[in-house]
């Protein structure tokens, strides 16, 4: 904690948070714009409109649905469907309630972030919030808070623990009940438990931080647990399955390989010019035996290893988002510190004026292209997935039953009864998500009708179909892609 003394130099004043704030509406608006110039305005992934539908079915219903009147466990984010939800009820959702969440999570972060740094680093008073501010403008992050996604809170959950294990009077029930909130936001917040219960292990009298820790953590962990467990008889959402049996050709895939894909999308950005920040933090951490830090930083290699092993990091490495403001975060210190131990050094001093602006111009420059690659996904969203879904609403007899891959958008503009080939909301298809073979008979035996998918990801079930519509959008095609398609089902 601040003493008496340097409490007033460790404090934002209002000055640094109205920056912060200013900041983060303003990186977020860029995108929003360039979105809206770009196509129109929505959100970059499909899982959104799963989170949505949820939200509202909640609202307006009162049930915990995502097709009306079937209880399902397809969200992975239960905490922030529900957060979305009171959107429902102010009449602001989906777009305005999710921008004012994103931006708000968005100037959290960097507020938390520029406050830690002058705690943890004495020599770091600058005129400005320097490093809230690199926060506020990182691609990766305003990209997450224009998402309509679970990605940002759970970056600012994950950060908040990692920070709090460096406080010098441990608090295990705060520890452990942040903890259980990170898994009621992600299933893998369960990986902070290997931080948190090293640190206080390594603390004065263990065995009672430990407890505390335990009953934070288990009373809502617990909870999450019985909910899933009334849903679905499972006690992880089924994305928890479905994800693990979608990518298996990823999994067999060279160690090596996927490591460096992942690494990529972690460095790609200012990040990667920060990253020598990170080895000088690392190195000062393991002289200080700063165990709060270490620990935070196996977490960091160990959540990135597990991601590697199990999922491509495909959309900008969406789910290492969380795990990127800890990293920045140790990088910059590792900047700040070095910038202060060169300051009476003039030939350095010049180094750390170079070092310093190339970080600045790199920040800005992926501002501009973070906001045109959000503005491309945004258009590829919009004009594949949502307008795939009001086709289907205004063009096929509303009794007609129908398979498709992507549903988030269909669920919430569509209001026909779907099978869902991902295995989100019709678990039972996890078994043999990719066996085309299976699948027909499975959805012949449904007496599906129509079937929505991208043609490459279902060659065979998409031969023996006629083409109903397709959208034509020249998104798709720009980025790699191809096309969304209605087919009528060939029994």
């Amino acid at each position: 904690m601040a003493t008496a003394s340097t409490k007033s130099s460790v404090e934002m004043n209002r000055r640094d948070l109205l920056t912060l704030a200013a900041a983060s509406v303003l990186s977020l608006c860029i995108y929003l714009a360039a979105s809206a110039l770009t196509f129109r305005v929505g959100f970059p992934l499909d899982d959104s409109w799963i989170h949505f539908t949820y939200a509202r079915n909640l609202a307006l219903r009162g049930e915990w649905a995502f097709l009306p009147g079937v209880p399902s466990a397809g969200s992975t984010s239960p905490l922030w469907s529900v957060l979305l939800a009171i959107g429902f009820l102010l009449r602001l959702a989906p777009y305005v309630w999710s921008y004012l969440l994103g931006a708000a999570l968005l100037f959290l972060l960097s507020s938390l972030a520029e406050f830690s740094a002058r705690r943890f680093l004495t020599s770091y008073r600058p005129r400005l919030p320097l490093i809230g501010l690199f926060f506020a403008f990182e691609w990766h992050l305003v990209w997450a808070s224009g998402s309509g996604m679970e990605t940002l809170l759970h970056a600012t959950l994950v950060t908040m623990i990692l920070f709090l294990l460096n406080e010098p009077s441990p608090r295990p029930l705060t520890l452990g009940l942040l903890a259980a909130l990170a898994v009621w936001v992600r299933p893998d917040g369960l990986t902070l438990l290997g931080p948190a219960a090293l640190t206080l292990a390594l603390r004065p009298k263990p065995a009672s931080l430990l407890v505390r820790f335990v009953i934070g953590f288990g009373f809502l962990f617990g909870l999450y647990l019985l909910f899933n467990l009334m849903l679905s008889g499972n006690p992880f959402p089924n994305t928890f399955y479905a994800k693990q049996a979608e990518y298996g050709v990823w999994q067999a895939k060279p160690l090596v390989e996927k490591l460096g894909l992942s690494f990529v999308q972690l460095l790609t950005g200012p990040s990667f010019v920060i990253f020598p920040g990170a080895v000088i933090w690392l190195v000062k951490s393991i002289r200080a035996r700063d165990w709060g830090t270490l620990a935070g930083m196996t977490w960091l290699a160990g959540f990135v290893l597990i991601y590697a092993l199990r999922l491509p990091p495909y959309q900008h490495g969406r789910y290492l988002i969380p795990a990127m403001p800890i990293l920045f975060f140790w990088s910059l210190l590792g900047v700040a510190r070095t910038f202060a131990l060169a300051a009476a050094r003039p030939m350095v001093g010049l180094m750390r004026v170079g070092w310093a602006g190339v970080i600045a111009l790199v920040t800005l420059g992926f501002v501009g292209l973070g906001a045109r690659s959000y503005a491309l996904d945004v258009a590829f969203i919009e004009s594949e997935m949502v307008d795939t879904a009001k086709w289907v609403d205004a063009n096929i007899p509303p009794e007609a039953l129908i398979a498709a891959h992507d549903i988030g958008a269909l669920g919430y503009f569509d209001h026909h009864e779907l099978i869902d080939l991902a295995g989100l909301v019709s678990p039972e298809v996890i078994p043999f998500l990719r066996d085309e073979a299976q699948l027909t008979d499975y959805l012949n035996q449904r007496g599906v009708e129509y079937f929505i998918a991208f043609p490459r990801l279902y060659p065979t079930l998409a031969g023996r179909s006629e083409m109903a519509f397709i959208t034509n959008a020249k998104y798709a095609p720009l980025l790699g892609g191809e096309n969304m398609a209605v087919y009528r089902w060939a029994r």
